[in-house]
């Protein structure tokens, strides 16, 4: 069962298909399908609670981060997208309807997409179009974890170009704390060092953050960039920093202000 982003699905099935030809596969989407993700610091407890009864209830609260469960009339998995726990419910179309008005009524409150991009950026999590696109590797978007490196001789598309990669890449990405005044925003140049020629990078994408009251940003930058740098807004030159994000994670700070 693959997830995809939703504004590339035709593509990233035609690109399944295309692969899938040399297999005896069949790669079926489920436009029937609908995900609810309901999440927070007490969103399992309460979806659990509430929501889903008897041995479903055992199965879906001993999922592990990363896992998830096929109670047949859900798929739910504890997989989010947001730095915050929970769970992601995919169900048919009429029952996650149901389930909306349910959760609506139980006091959950939806969230748009402004704000799950601030808690995804405090999270230090990749926006497909931004911080990775068609043209970067995995390590220059801070996903080499996701990279199968063992065992060595195991194979897989691409593996060639991400080992040379992985050996001469001059990019990586870099979580940004502004020290000056601003807002940090995609695609605004970062200066490393006091000149230019130290090297330049860009912020991919960038907001203020609601729980750090900071703006930060992850940037992709020279392989050398490190500590203090600048970042150009309106046309100047305002200071910054180099920090390891995520910079939040389940509502506690990560980073020293």
């Amino acid at each position: 069962r693959s997830v995809v982003n939703a504004g590339t699905t035709d593509k990233d099935v035609a690109w399944m298909r295309e692969q899938s030809g040399r297999f005896e596969v069949e790669i079926s989407p489920r436009r029937d399908l609908c995900i609810i993700a309901v999440q927070g610091p007490h969103a399992r407890e309460k979806v659990a609670s509430q929501l889903i009864d008897g041995q479903a209830r055992n199965k879906v609260m001993a999922l592990k981060p990363f896992e998830a469960v096929d109670l047949g009339f859900a798929f739910v998995g504890r997989t989010g997208y947001t730095g915050e726990d929970g769970f992601e419910i995919m169900l048919d179309a009429k029952s996650a309807q149901d389930l909306w008005q349910q959760l609506l009524s139980d006091g959950v409150r939806p969230c748009g997409l402004g704000a799950r991009d601030t808690l995804r950026l405090e999270a230090g999590m990749n926006l497909y179009g931004q911080d990775m696109t068609d043209d970067t590797t995995p390590l220059e978007s801070g996903l080499g974890w996701s990279v199968a490196w063992v065992p060595e001789e195991r194979d897989f598309m691409g593996k060639d170009a991400l080992v040379r990669a992985r050996l001469t890449g001059k990019r990586k990405m870099v979580g940004l704390l502004l020290e000056g005044q601003g807002v940090l925003r995609a695609h605004q140049l970062v200066r490393c060092g006091k000149t230019a020629s130290a090297g330049e990078g860009e912020v991919t994408s960038g907001s203020f953050s609601p729980t750090l009251k900071r703006s930060i940003a992850l940037a992709r930058v020279p392989q050398e960039c490190e500590g203090q740098v600048e970042v150009s807004i309106r046309d100047k030159w305002v200071p910054a920093r180099v920090v390891k994000y995520p910079f939040v994670r389940n509502g506690q700070i990560l980073i020293d202000l």
